[in-house]
């Protein structure tokens, strides 16, 4: 099991945030970026989900105020890139979204929006080697700032896209609500999607 991020590593880029009135009502917490801010990958998932009360330490960022510290994905993309290679020193998490979105819904473009400027200033202040999106939202908010488009997220996942203006390249991955059910159809196994996660990013 992945350890339990730091509170002392939660990165808050602000005391409050009111641009989005839906998530603004919706959330417990803003769930903010994790991790070293010079880690070697920016990890972004979608958003946080509306949390697990009786989970022990892993309730989810909505309540946690964390990104990716639920007891299901936050613990499974953890430790998906720690048998890649990339530990907890090497990663710094965080969301496209960073509020929960009501009944758990997709969030809207507007929302990737307002959002981004965030986000980007994550990237901008880590300065990775990588950016690992995980799942089609996460990949189409940071690949919009370069005006790239994707036909379809899953003939994109581990495919480096070069970022000129971030510095950095963007890896997308599975989101790790749904690995199970993609790995197959991609054509992996779990074991030959880490080591292909692992020659991807140490590649670059």
């Amino acid at each position: 099991m992945p350890e339990f991020p730091n509170a002392d590593d939660r990165n808050a880029l602000a005391a409050d945030c009111r641009r989005c009135p839906e998530l603004c009502d919706a959330r417990e917490a803003i769930s903010w970026g994790n991790g070293p801010l010079d880690a070697d990958l920016v990890v972004v998932g979608e958003a946080p989900a509306a949390g697990d009360p009786g989970a022990d330490q892993w309730q989810g960022g909505n309540l946690t105020g964390m990104a990716y510290t639920s007891r299901r994905s936050g613990r499974k993309i953890r430790d998906l890139l720690a048998d890649a290679g990339f530990g907890r020193d090497d990663c710094y998490f965080t969301n496209a979204v960073k509020c929960h979105p009501p009944e758990n819904r997709d969030p809207t473009a507007a929302e990737l929006d307002s959002c981004r400027a965030y986000l980007l200033a994550e990237i901008e202040t880590v300065d990775p080697l990588a950016v690992v999106t995980t799942g089609k939202h996460a990949t189409r908010s940071v690949l919009s700032h370069e005006g790239i488009e994707l036909d379809g997220f899953l003939d994109g996942v581990l495919d480096p896209k070069r970022c000129p203006s971030l510095g950095t390249t963007v890896v997308p991955l599975l989101h790790p609500s749904y690995q199970e059910v993609w790995i197959s159809r991609l054509g992996y196994d779990r074991d030959e999607y880490v080591a292909e996660i692992e020659a991807t990013v140490t590649g670059l």
